[in-house]
């Protein structure tokens, strides 16, 4: 009898998906009118669970799963897990480090270039018909230039250096604020968040969300300054919103570019109407190269656990 396996999240990699069928009994909870009704009858046979990072697994759910062996997390981020119950039971969480690398710190540098060379609100401009209209060359203000930019990362762990390395090739001065300073690494460290800001002509979050929130906050926003850029690739909770909003609005800082929010997928209107701002929906990571690596990621964590073994990508013993 194949084993059970529980699905938060849909893979949207056809010949992944084919390979979970193949070897598992699928039960995609996602796709249930009644999820709590599916669990109550299903969850006691199920061995392993899929989820992504957004969505997690809480502990209320886990508890329905006794015969749980394994979570495995198709994203990196693991602050939805509780991962303290997770311990407790003995359970490894994995996740799929190292596979989204390339393509966030790709986002990241699009997200640069595009809001500060206007790249979304000039499309507009022209497929709107406005170029014939207003052809004079003062009818769209001047961009800003990217290469040689100051430019800080906040986090610099397998996406901050691979940001890092990309900006490089733009001439771009960098220095980077983390837990602690990196052996090893290029790039200055910055302890303080806020002078990094104030030195900075851009900011790019790249950091781990963990337990963290709100990391981005108005004085983090007003030592960027009015010519300053925001970018986040990592989690819309370590930006406080609602700073950032009145930020833009009064123009406290240039522009930001974002791929990810507090309250997915729901944005703040605010930001909608705001041609200083270029937005994403959490796709840095949307590639079909990248998908397929995280999807081997999840099939191997799946196997090694049910095989009795340490999964490979485990963050929990």
């Amino acid at each position: 009898m194949k084993p059970h396996i529980l699905q938060l999240n849909p893979i949207l990699v056809p010949s992944i998906n084919a390979r979970l069928d193949e070897r598992y009994t699928m039960h995609r909870l996602y796709e249930q009118a009644d999820p709590d009704a599916y669990l109550a009858v299903h969850g006691a046979a199920m061995r392993g669970v899929i989820t992504g990072g957004h969505t997690g697994i809480s502990r209320s759910v886990m508890e329905r799963l006794p015969a749980l062996e394994v979570v495995a997390v198709n994203g990196v981020g693991t602050d939805a897990v509780d991962l303290a119950y997770a311990r407790e039971r003995g359970l490894p969480v994995t996740g799929t480090f190292g596979a989204l690398t390339e393509d966030v710190a790709d986002m990241a540098l699009g997200l640069l270039l595009a809001t500060c060379r206007q790249l979304a609100s000039v499309d507009r401009f022209v497929r709107g018909g406005l170029w014939p209209k207003f052809p004079q060359p003062g009818a769209i203000p001047l961009a800003r230039r990217v290469s040689g930019m100051r430019v800080g990362i906040v986090g610099l762990g397998r996406v901050g250096r691979a940001v890092a390395e990309r900006l490089g090739a733009f001439g771009c001065p960098v220095r980077y604020t983390d837990l602690k300073a990196i052996p090893g690494v290029p790039w200055a460290f910055e302890a303080d968040l806020v002078q990094l800001a104030r030195d900075s002509d851009a900011l790019i979050v790249c950091a781990a969300a963990d337990q963290a929130r709100d990391l981005i906050d108005m004085p983090v926003l007003e030592a960027l300054g009015p010519r300053g850029f925001l970018v986040n690739v990592a989690r819309g909770r370590l930006v406080k919103e609602a700073d950032l909003v009145k930020a833009l609005q009064e123009r406290r800082i240039a522009g930001a570019g974002l791929d990810v929010f507090a309250d997915e997928p729901h944005v703040p209107p605010a930001l909608l109407d705001m041609d200083h701002v270029v937005l994403q929906a959490h796709r840095a990571s949307a590639t079909e190269e990248t998908r397929a690596a995280m999807g081997e990621m999840v099939l191997d964590s799946l196997a090694q656990a049910l095989a009795g073994e340490r999964p490979a990508h485990s963050l929990t013993t």
